[in-house]
């Protein structure tokens, strides 16, 4: 049984009297443990798609199955408790708390979720991202890699069973966005997260064991995307030589 499986759906938001469909009957399956990336121009569904599996808002139609549970069917209070208990966000903006310390700002997701600290995880991933010397500065002691980072902790702090990354390397130079990348592959190996990224990024996306095409709502094949126009697609069939997938 695939871990997550989204059949059908849809979204429309309304602007004025205009009506503008965000996601016009998206269906497709991951399995437990993958790496994910979806891809797309502005536009094409990719962000509405993620607000949708991270339970921040409905479909309008169609199933998000995660773990055998309809999330579409919970109450608002039951989806809070959905992400706390099972979802990791990362955004393309930090959203570090300028006041706080970089160890304060993993932490806080703690309080959220009303968890304990586990001491021993804290530092595994601390060290497995490269921060664990960082901890008592600030962010604006933080280069713009390391404040990536912390986020990418702070999501990863309360073991959550998937990480739903939206454009993770948006504000970053090249060298903090493959490593930053890097790190997110090695988390998914090594932590055994599930990993659904979005990115407009082609060279981003090839990170993913499978990669998930978008395009006026819909998911399409990969010559149907204008930015994937002589880049390689395996479908998710595995790293190759010179694949990041295989640093």
């Amino acid at each position: 049984m695939p871990f997550i499986e989204a059949v059908d759906l849809r979204k429309t938001y309304r602007v004025g009297k205009v009506e503008v469909q965000a996601l016009c009957g998206v269906s497709f399956t991951v399995d437990k443990g993958k790496f994910v990336s979806v891809v797309g121009p502005s536009g094409s569904g990719k962000s509405t798609l993620f607000y949708l599996l991270g339970g921040l808002t409905r479909p309008d139609g169609g199933r998000i199955v995660i773990d055998g549970e309809d999330i579409a069917q919970l109450s608002d209070a039951e989806r809070t408790r959905m992400r706390k208990r099972k979802i990791g966000f990362v955004f393309q903006k930090f959203n570090l708390l300028p006041t706080l310390d970089a160890r304060s700002n993993i932490e806080i997701a703690l309080d959220i979720a009303e968890a304990s600290l586990d001491r021993t995880y804290f530092g595994r991933i601390t060290e497995l991202l490269g921060i664990s010397k960082r901890l008592a500065h600030r962010p604006a002691e933080l280069s713009g890699g390391e404040q990536q980072r912390v986020a990418l902790a702070r999501a990863l702090i309360n073991q959550p069973a998937i990480v739903l990354a939206d454009e993770p390397t948006g504000n970053l130079d090249s060298k903090n966005s493959e490593a930053v990348l890097g790190m997110l592959r090695q988390s998914n190996q090594e932590l055994a997260q599930t990993v659904l990224m979005i990115t407009h990024n082609p060279e981003a996306a090839e990170y993913g064991d499978q990669i998930i095409h978008m395009r006026d709502g819909q998911i399409v094949p990969p010559e149907q995307d204008p930015q994937w126009t002589g880049h390689h697609d395996d479908g998710g069939r595995g790293a190759g030589a010179g694949d990041p997938r295989s640093r």
